[in-house]
């Protein structure tokens, strides 16, 4: 028995009175952070919450603080953090990125990377399909 009144999955069933199976979304709602100056305030839901765990894990490295499990977080750190050519970028940021979000269950593919690198910075495109819609995402690395 768990302690707490939420809910453990993020997608549930509930039967109608027709007895057929209804599958709901349980609320994904989650402080809202300000990554440009620090700030933690508001609520963000939805897609809002789902683009903003993607950031987050996107810019999380992963096994490095003891909070997180294993799953969570990326690889990039490691990638980024050498001399490595454009084609090797090109070729471990998508993998790394996806390896970094595919394990939530609302989402369900992560593609259409577009990379371009603009002196030390890499900037990335890239589409999340998820169990609430396909949207785009930029992220600066």
């Amino acid at each position: 028995m768990a302690l707490s009144p939420i809910a453990e999955t993020a997608v549930t069933a509930a039967e109608t009175e027709s007895n057929t199976l209804v599958q709901t979304i349980a609320p994904s709602k989650t402080y809202s952070l300000d990554f440009s100056n620090g700030n933690i305030g508001g609520l963000v839901d939805g897609i809002e919450a789902l683009k903003q765990f993607i950031l987050k894990a996107i810019r999380t490295a992963r096994g490095r603080f003891l909070i997180y499990d294993d799953d969570y977080g990326s690889e990039l750190e490691d990638v980024l953090g050498g001399d490595s050519s454009f084609e090797l970028l090109a070729a471990e940021i998508p993998r790394a990125i996806t390896e970094a979000l595919i394990y939530d269950d609302r989402i369900s593919a992560v593609d259409n990377f577009v990379i371009t690198q603009e002196g030390d910075a890499v900037y990335v495109e890239f589409t999340v399909t998820s169990v609430l819609g396909a949207f785009g995402m930029e992220v600066t690395l």
